[in-house]
């Protein structure tokens, strides 16, 4: 019970190499422009992936870009709204007004006519009072 399982085991060293990748032959002398070049690409690679991860981690700057649109939606819809205000300002009921008046100076007797009925309606309501 005291002793330790893995006493009297021999080590094995065990080394995980990628299938489909061979090491680089030592014996091949490699030219240190393309050595240069291909450091150059990694850390322009790596630049653009720490660069992603800042901007998708940014939370800081996120919040400000959904206020930002937030604002923007809000600023159209109330331009929306106004627009349809103006088309039915008083400027346009006068319009309106403007437009039933020159109607009824053109045709005088439909006015009358309710002007007659409102009357006596008014004039019944107060006499049974």
């Amino acid at each position: 019970m005291g002793k330790n399982p893995r006493a009297g085991r021999t080590a094995v060293t065990q080394t995980r190499e990628d299938p489909g990748t061979e090491p680089p032959a030592a014996t091949e002398p490699r030219d240190p422009e393309e050595i240069q070049r291909e450091i150059e690409e990694t850390r322009r690679e790596l630049g653009e992936t720490v660069e992603a991860f800042v901007h998708k981690t940014d939370v800081k700057a996120q919040a400000k870009r959904k206020v930002a649109e937030t604002k923007a939606s809000v600023a159209e819809k109330r331009e929306e709204l106004l627009g349809k205000a103006k088309e039915t300002s008083p400027d346009s009921a006068a319009t309106a007004v403007a437009g039933a008046s020159q109607k009824a100076g053109e045709n005088p007797l439909p006015l009358a006519a309710a002007g007659a009925f409102a009357f006596g309606f008014l004039a019944g309501r107060f006499t049974k009072r």
